[in-house]
């Protein structure tokens, strides 16, 4: 390909060959994106391939070898992201103008809040979708960390996570809570053992597993002394660590409930080693939140204030 550009100006067809090459760089190839696309792998190339001819640059490796992005095309991506992100921001935008509640909410959680008795996350975007039935709802498991960027860069409208170390960047408004006990599993000495017998020392010994990323789990396990062998993203790979019977590990009583009763799992020292998570949603301070973020934002609030919502 010779570096003429043939890209003056930047159409609608131009926008949806980047949500196509975004859909497939972050599928991690043409085959995975066919059901996130809902097209044929042969019309996913051929999109791939106009891209590529009308931006004169070559995105992606594709053949017998596997999928990967060239140089170029992690940088073409990186700025559609961008552009995407801007153009959804500019609907919003429009229908804010004409009071239409249309358009995408973007939401991401930290985990394992579906269990949780005390969140109503459920009951809240049902609420929500009767007020505003035709906003499209878009929603994500991430880390926190993740999260907390992807809010303040635009990427995600409303994040959901535990609080720790505010950013000077967003608003916090208090949800709900979980509480955290220490976990080992079936196979591991403390399993069957005579906790009465167990010291912090003996629990300090033992192979700890926590998450990797700045948390109220990080900083816990920290405080407590624990020898980290093994870190994780998330409370579900945790969970599964826990359950190999060679780590413990920090989990919420409402995830680890259903181990304990099938034998598969036992708190240590319960009365002396646990801990509370206080979960909050996150709105970047500026620019201000569009009509359909306050409306979510409200609901989610006014959901964990009073009564459970009703079934």
């Amino acid at each position: 390909m010779n570096r003429k550009s043939h890209l003056q100006h930047v159409a609608d067809a131009d926008l949806k060959l980047l949500r196509v090459f975004k859909a497939v760089a972050e599928s991690g190839g043409l085959a995975a994106a066919e059901t996130e696309l809902n097209i044929g792998k042969s019309t996913i190339s051929k999109y791939i391939a106009d891209l590529e001819l009308r931006l004169d640059l070559k995105l992606c490796n594709r053949g017998p070898a596997g999928f990967s992005l060239t140089d170029e095309g992690s940088k073409v991506l990186k700025s559609s992201e961008a552009l995407l992100v801007s153009v959804a921001d500019f609907r919003a935008e429009v229908n804010e103008i004409k009071q239409q509640l249309a358009g995408t909410l973007r939401i991401a959680l930290f985990d394992q809040c579906a269990s949780n008795p005390e969140a109503y996350v459920a009951g809240a975007i049902r609420a929500f979708n009767k007020a505003a039935p035709a906003v499209e709802i878009d929603l994500s498991l991430e880390p926190p960390n993740v999260i907390e960027t992807n809010v303040i860069g635009g990427k995600i409208d409303v994040g959901i996570l535990a609080l720790h170390r505010p950013s000077p960047s967003l608003d916090y408004a208090p949800l709900y809570g979980e509480d955290m006990f220490l976990y080992c599993g079936k196979g591991h000495p403390f399993m069957d053992c005579d906790h009465s017998s167990l010291s912090l020392a003996d629990v300090q010994a033992a192979n700890y597993a926590g998450i990797r990323v700045n948390s109220p789990n990080l900083f816990v396990g920290q405080t407590l002394g624990f020898r980290r062998a093994a870190k994780v993203q998330n409370e579900q790979a945790l969970a599964i660590l826990v359950m190999s019977g060679s780590y413990l590990g920090f989990l919420p009583d409402h995830l680890a409930d259903e181990f304990v009763r099938s034998g598969m799992m036992r708190k240590v020292l319960p009365e002396s080693i646990s801990y509370r998570s206080q979960f909050a949603a996150v709105t970047r301070k500026r620019p201000a939140m569009n009509r359909i973020t306050k409306l979510f934002l409200d609901t989610l609030v006014a959901a964990h204030s009073g009564p459970p919502p009703k079934e």
